[in-house]
Parts: C-alpha cells; sequence; structure tokens
C-alpha cells in the first residue's frame, strides 16, 4: 500500500514542499531514497523504536520511503514524524480519518516516542498555508511559533502516540491560537538600560540619534574606558519599533537558525547582535555544511555591533563589504546557493591606535611614529567608505561623572528618531527596496539632498581646509539630510504631541517635512562626524580639532 505524508525543506529562509511516499511490499528490507542526509538516513533507528515504544509493532514488510523531489537535499532529523505516519499507515496498523494529504507534519522523534523541537517551523508554516494545506502538526515547543501563521490549524504534539490519535480521529484537540495583530501590538520593547544612564558623551549620544533617525552605519574611536561599549547596548533602545512585516521576517531568519526559545512567538525587539573578534567568514556570512544565516543575518532588521574593530581577520571584514552596499548576501557554493537578507546597522568601535591613547586629553600615546596610522589601516578604505558616521569618544572627565543629574532618557530620543523615519516613508514611499536616508543613491541624492550656493560653499571649505577624501561628499550629504529631518522631527513633537488627535494636520506637516532644505547648520554638523576622513589623522600625535 502507497501512502503520502507532507513536510518541508528549509531553502535559505523560505520552505518548499517535500512528499514523502510510504509503500508496504512483500519482503524484509527497509530503504530511504530521496538525496537525503546521513541525519535523515538515521532515521529508521529513531522511527523503529519510536514505534514499539508508542505500543505500534515495526512491518515486518518491505518498506520504501521516498523523499520527493528526488533532486533536493534533506537534512536534519525533521521528518522523523512524518515517515513514522507514513510507515504505520502503509501497513494498515493505522486508519487514517483525516486526509492526510492536507496537513504538514514535521517534527523530530526520540527513542521513546516523544517529539523533539525542529528549526525552521515559520516559513514552513508559511509555506503550508500558501499551498492551501488545512492544517499543520508540529513539535508542542513549536507550536506557538507556526500558530503566527492565520488561517492555518496549528497542532502541537507531545509523543507520537498523541499524533497516531488525531490521525486516526481517536482525539480531536482544539487548534493553537495566536492573535498575531494583537501579541504584536501588545508586545512592547522592555530594556533594562537606557541612554539616561549614560554620563556625558552628549556628542557621541547625538551621532547615535542621528545614526538611528537616518540607518546610517556608525564607527566609534576612543581609548579604553571611555564607554564605547556601554553606549553600543544601548543603542537598541533608541531604534524604531519593528513593523509587522520585519517582525515577521526577522522571526522566519531566527526560526531557520534554531535561536528561538520555546514557545516563542514573534520577535518584537529588533536583534542585537555583538560576535567576538574570533568569528569566522562562515560564521559571519553564513553557509557551512549545512547551511545556516550567519550573524549579519541574524543581525537583520537590527543592529550588528563589531567590538574591537580592527581586531577582527582582514578576511572577515571585507566579506561585508558586499551586504552592507545590497542588504542581501549570496552563499555560492558547488552544491547549493542561497540568499539570506542582510539589512543590518553596523555600529563598530576601536581603540585609536595600538596602545589606546592617541589623542588622549591626560595620557600620552606611547606608540611609534606612524603607529596609529597603520593601526588604521587594518580597516581598508572600501569598508571605511561604507561608514557614514565616524565619531571619536574621549573619557568622561570626574566632575561629570559624579554628577547625579540624569541625562535624556531613550523614549524621549527614540520619540525623535521615530518621527524622522516617518518623514523618511513618506519621502521614499515610491522607491523599490530603499527606506532610510542611507540607502540613497546618487539620484536620490540629486533629488532629497540637494544643497544651495551657500551650503555649497561651505561644504567646499570644509573638505579643502581638513583635506577630506572624495569618498566623503555623498556620506556628508546623506548624514546631512538626516540632522535636516530630525530638526523637523522635533518640530513635529512641539506642534503635535499626539499625533492621533489630529491626524490629517500631522499627515500634512509630515508631507511638508520631506522637503525641508539642507542648511548649512547643518552640514557643519554631519562634517564633525567624518573624523577618519581627514588626510592628516593618525599621522601626529596632536590632537586634531573638529
Amino acid at each position: 500500500m502507497l501512502i503520502k505524508t507532507y513536510g518541508a525543506a528549509v531553502h535559505g529562509i523560505d520552505a518548499l514542499i517535500i512528499t514523502i511516499e510510504a509503500m508496504a511490499e512483500p519482503g524484509v528490507q527497509f530503504s530511504l531514497v530521496g538525496m537525503a542526509d546521513t541525519a535523515v538516513k538515521e532515521s529508521y533507528q529513531r522511527v523503529l523504536s519510536a514505534i514499539t515504544q508508542s505500543g505500534y509493532k515495526w512491518p515486518r514488510r518491505r518498506m520504501v520511503v521516498n523523499l520527493s523531489p528526488a533532486d533536493v537535499r534533506k537534512e536534519g532529523a525533521a521528518y522523523d514524524l512524518p515517515i513514522a505516519v507514513g510507515v504505520l499507515a502503509a501497513c494498515e496498523q493505522i486508519e487514517p480519518a483525516i486526509p492526510l494529504d492536507s496537513f504538514m507534519i514535521m517534527g523530530e522523534l526520540s527513542l521513546d516516542g516523544s517529539i523533539l523541537p525542529i528549526k525552521g517551523a515559520l516559513p514552513m508554516a508559511i509555506k503550508a498555508r500558501e499551498m492551501g494545506f488545512r492544517g499543520m502538526i508540529v513539535p508542542v515547543a513549536n507550536a506557538t511559533e507556526a500558530a503566527v501563521v492565520n488561517n492555518l490549524e496549528v497542532y502541537g504534539m507531545a509523543t507520537l502516540r498523541e499524533v497516531i490519535e488525531f490521525v486516526s480521529g481517536r482525539i480531536a484537540p482544539a487548534p493553537v491560537q495566536v492573535n498575531t495583530r494583537e501579541e504584536f501590538a501588545r508586545a512592547a520593547d522592555v530594556f533594562d538600560c537606557d541612554f539616561s544612564e549614560v554620563k556625558g558623551q552628549e556628542l557621541v549620544k547625538r551621532a547615535f540619534e542621528v545614526a538611528c533617525a537616518g540607518g546610517h552605519n556608525i564607527l566609534m574611536v576612543g581609548p579604553p574606558g571611555a564607554g564605547k561599549s556601554m553606549m553600543a547596548k544601548r543603542l537598541p533602545t533608541i531604534l524604531p519599533p519593528l513593523t509587522l512585516a520585519e517582525a515577521l521576517e526577522t522571526t522566519k531568519i531566527h526560526s531557520v537558525a534554531g535561536k528561538l526559545r520555546s514557545g516563542s512567538r514573534l520577535m518584537t525587539s529588533r536583534p542585537y547582535r555583538a560576535p567576538h573578534h574570533t568569528i569566522s567568514p562562515v560564521a559571519l556570512v553564513g553557509g557551512g555544511a549545512n547551511p545556516a544565516p550567519g550573524e549579519i543575518s541574524l543581525a537583520h532588521n537590527g543592529v550588528l555591533f563589531l567590538d574591537e574593530f580592527p581586531e577582527f581577520s582582514r578576511q572577515v571584514l571585507e566579506v561585508m563589504r558586499q551586504p552592507l552596499e545590497d542588504r542581501h548576501i549570496t552563499i555560492a557554493r558547488a552544491k547549493y546557493t542561497i540568499d539570506y537578507p542582510a539589512g543590518f546597522m553596523l555600529v563598530a568601535s576601536m581603540n585609536p591606535c595600538p596602545c589606546g591613547y592617541y589623542n588622549h586629553p591626560t595620557k600620552a600615546c606611547m606608540c611609534n611614529q606612524g603607529a596609529v596610522q597603520k593601526y588604521l589601516n587594518r580597516i581598508s578604505g572600501p569598508l571605511l567608505d561604507r561608514i557614514d558616521l565616524q565619531v571619536e569618544i574621549y573619557p568622561v572627565d570626574f566632575d561629570e561623572l559624579s554628577s547625579t543629574r540624569e541625562g535624556e532618557r531613550s523614549e524621549a530620543i527614540k520619540a525623535r528618531v521615530v518621527r524622522a523615519r516617518e518623514i523618511q516613508a513618506i519621502r521614499f514611499a515610491g522607491e523599490r527596496g530603499i527606506h532610510s536616508n542611507a540607502q540613497m543613491n546618487s539620484r536620490l541624492l540629486r533629488t532629497y539632498a540637494s544643497i544651495d550656493r551657500e551650503g555649497l560653499e561651505t561644504l567646499r571649505e570644509a573638505m579643502t581646509r581638513l583635506d577630506m577624501s572624495a569618498r566623503a561628499y555623498d556620506r556628508i550629504l546623506k548624514v546631512a539630510r538626516t540632522i535636516a529631518d530630525l530638526e523637523a522631527a522635533t518640530g513635529l513633537i512641539s506642534a503635535f504631541p499626539d499625533p492621533s488627535a489630529a491626524r490629517s494636520a500631522y499627515q500634512t506637516a509630515l508631507r511638508a517635512a520631506v522637503s525641508s532644505p539642507i542648511r548649512p547648520h547643518h552640514l557643519h554638523e554631519a562634517l564633525s562626524y567624518r573624523n577618519l576622513d581627514r588626510a592628516n589623522w593618525g599621522r601626529t600625535v596632536d590632537k586634531m580639532p573638529f
């Protein structure tokens, strides 16, 4: 007898349907075909033990199990459950009371018949709904994750016996219910840190606000103990909240990577990833023998923080150049080609020199002549070119450090960032793949970041006097555009403390802010964030003025 059950294979962050065909015929051999890896081939022992422990008998017949399509590689142990159901139905030990062709079944079996969690339940559920399946049977630990997908019956099962009883019609459990929009609306970002706890460092806090408002990459350069890592950890507290679409996409990536906690639903906070500088290129960009998303994909829609930037290997840093520009990574190997999204905000920090005290206000730098520039040269020009803001950070003096005065709270900074992002959402509404000022191309720069004659002369004088490189020109304009948006956002907050109370007028003001001009003071501030572009930075031990 031939029985078909259905599962899924994850390719990148998407899933494709796999048909599990189980056929029983005279004989005693068990065969599993269909380009299965070692973990899938070992399912025989797990399925045999699980069936026996569940009170059923392994059929004394020849069993052939085919995983179709045969030219797609099947990986992992998640096919155990559909194979077990197919084998029992094919040898007529169970008689399905539900149509097996209307359910996707996935789960790893333990030897005692319990069902273990799997990776990628969310993209599998999305594919099941897309292909018209009525429902999905998954491990109980993955039930809420899969139930995020609406219009799909999701049943979380703990044991093989429970699945058999459900398939046979002996039990009728209620499907797991998750109201996606309600859950997303109710969830709020909760952080255990706040920018109000940071003493001093007003320039760096302002740079972070600009970076978040425009989606710009930022590099902090300063001595040990100046607060670089502490401030980076507080960056997520001022980022705009995830949209529902971003939350679904982010959750898919973490589901495929197996990074979701048991019982997780939607990710409602932007991811923050901080890999150690000993990370390998494969761990950063993804891939491997069993392809998985790397750190740049796990940071999608969030922050990738690289502490001790020059200590990362040159090869690791250089593989980020293309993802930073294209916001996705294509991993091509002999046996597969996979696309992973990689739209992250890069935040990096570094010491200014090997000893760490170049430009320190009180401690002398002990490095040899030229060592500062040599240390900086560990970061290539093309990679530095993709970092819009380069900020020097200095230690906080004792009076500021011991002050009891509380700084501006993250909530207030975040309000300005959110308003600035709303302006950009209207500005780039008709541009595919453009969501923030940092992503503007040359055409959009000419349209939305044009400057008047006074601004042009200001920029010309500054670049000539500070001997800045040509690559700084576009970056300065993008950052200046964001600074102008933040100024407009501050005005919007003052005029409309509660936008919902005057929605029509607020929308009109938002549309007007889209074309707000870039003033010379916006350019001056943007220029102050290009410290490393100065040709003489790092060639003298004298402190460079802003």
